[in-house]
């Protein structure tokens, strides 16, 4: 059963792969400006959608990370994150937080830098602040490389 066109639109689409751990914006961005879609759209679009993970991730961590989600995958890839932003958290606070998140790679996203924030006992209200603020960098930073490079290619 196929689903209707009105559901794959390019919008949905952007929306939707920035929901993905470890694509997130930097997929979701390059996807929008390969579709055509005005860059600011696309740049407001999936910045948003990605800043707005925090929220669930936290509570769902919140919720069940000791009791239910530590002794499975997930515990062993939150150990992981916290080996990688330990130092920037640690010296920096928010700020290294900030930088985590801001760092356009896989592993260093929104559910990492919450992964992050929560392990290192970052109270959500400033957590929230640092990702936000993280989020916001890299997706000017994948906004930048990708319309570049899509120029680039338009002129071959």
């Amino acid at each position: 059963m196929a689903l209707p066109e009105s559901l794959l639109s390019p919008w949905v689409s952007v929306a939707l792969l920035t929901l993905v751990p470890w694509i997130e914006l930097r997929g979701s961005i390059p996807l929008g400006l390969a579709l055509e879609l005005p860059w600011p759209g696309v740049f407001l679009l999936a910045t948003a959608a990605n800043a707005a993970l925090f929220w669930p991730v936290w509570l769902v961590l919140h919720l069940g990370y000791e009791r239910l989600l530590r002794r499975t995958f997930v515990g062993r890839l939150v150990e992981r994150v916290r080996q990688r932003g330990r130092g920037l958290v640690g010296r920096y606070g928010a700020v290294g937080l900030a930088l985590f998140v801001a760092v356009p790679l896989p592993g260093t996203g929104a559910y990492s830098g919450t992964a992050l924030a929560f392990v290192m006992g970052v109270p959500p209200g400033r957590a929230f602040v640092a990702i936000g603020a993280g989020v916001v960098a890299a997706g000017i930073v994948v906004t930048l490389v990708s319309t570049g490079v899509l120029a680039g290619l338009r002129l071959l």
